[in-house]
């Protein structure tokens, strides 16, 4: 793994993807949380010692990840601490069964669920407006966690043929919220792509040895003009309990929070730079905006600058 002797400023690192997060890509959009899942049970996940993390003398001996994972359990308490809402352009791309779907752009706001000695006193909370494509131009999302029976509503754009029908509630892990999505609604956000990507990397680092996980930090990366450290995971070879061929994480220099997350599964010719052919999944956070001090009224669907 390259690093630079040049002092790294304090970084939010993912581990698994999620997440940031992730939208509808049919009728109704969807993220990727288990249903109704508290803050609680976000936890970072407990590791075990497998046999490939000791050395022939029975000692512990340094994980490529090693690095990536501290700083992303460093993260993680950052966000819990410090980020209690944003606002975004959301853009993702996924891959469901062997269909790769188009870009989906989304304003986002987002709301943390802060805890106050044990009691939820702000629930975690995602609005959402599709901006392209087309035909999903105009829909609206809201989900509160905790509230409205667990169920998310949701609208189509009001001149479309779906639109006619109006408002509908709906589970965001039934049927009709994940056509078209790898992941619910309840799985958006900065702070479930974190959880995620902790457990992806706990979980290659318990099955896999060293020599199976090649990991590189890259400086000077831009998203939308943002100066990022790229975070590059890759296993050269296939295996059952690796999800990617290579994950690939920007964090924000300043902001010290992921903008972008991609996975690539294994090209055809062993070696090759992955592209379309092999994406799993993308997401990105352009314009995010940190602390712009969401109330209730902004997932509320009686709120007059919707259309719910």
């Amino acid at each position: 793994m390259r690093r630079t002797n040049r002092q790294q400023p304090r970084r939010l690192w993912p581990a698994g993807c999620l997440l940031l997060l992730t939208l509808g890509g049919a009728w109704i959009p969807a993220w990727a949380e288990p249903p109704q899942q508290s803050r609680e049970q976000l936890t970072e996940p407990v590791y075990r010692v497998s046999k490939a993390d000791v050395d022939s003398t029975g000692g512990l001996r340094p994980h490529p990840l090693d690095p990536a994972l501290a700083l992303a359990h460093d993260g993680l308490r950052n966000i819990r601490e410090n980020v209690r809402d944003y606002k975004c352009v959301m853009v993702k791309r996924e891959r469901i069964g062997t269909t790769l779907h188009d870009y989906e752009y989304m304003f986002a706001k987002i709301r943390n669920e802060q805890v106050v000695n044990g009691q939820v006193t702000v629930p975690f909370s995602v609005y959402l407006y599709f901006l392209k494509p087309e035909d999903m131009k105009g829909r609206e999302v809201i989900y509160v966690r905790g509230q409205n029976s667990g169920k998310m509503i949701a609208h189509e754009r009001r001149d479309s043929f779906k639109g006619k029908f109006g408002s509908v509630w709906l589970r965001p892990d039934g049927s009709m919220a994940m056509q078209g999505n790898r992941y619910p609604i309840t799985e958006i956000g900065l702070e479930t792509l974190v959880v995620r990507l902790i457990e992806k990397g706990t979980r290659d680092k318990q099955n896999g040895t060293p020599e199976e996980c090649v990991v590189e930090f890259r400086e000077g990366a831009k998203i939308n003009g943002r100066v990022c450290t790229m975070l590059e995971v890759k296993h050269p070879q296939p295996r059952d309990y690796y999800d990617f061929y290579v994950a690939r994480i920007f964090i924000d220099d300043e902001l010290n929070v992921p903008l972008r997350y991609a996975a690539y599964t294994w090209p055809a010719q062993p070696g090759a730079e992955p592209g379309n052919d092999e994406l799993i999944e993308e997401y990105t956070y352009l314009k995010l905006e940190l602390n712009v001090g969401l109330t209730d009224k902004d997932f509320d669907p009686t709120n007059p600058e919707y259309k719910f």
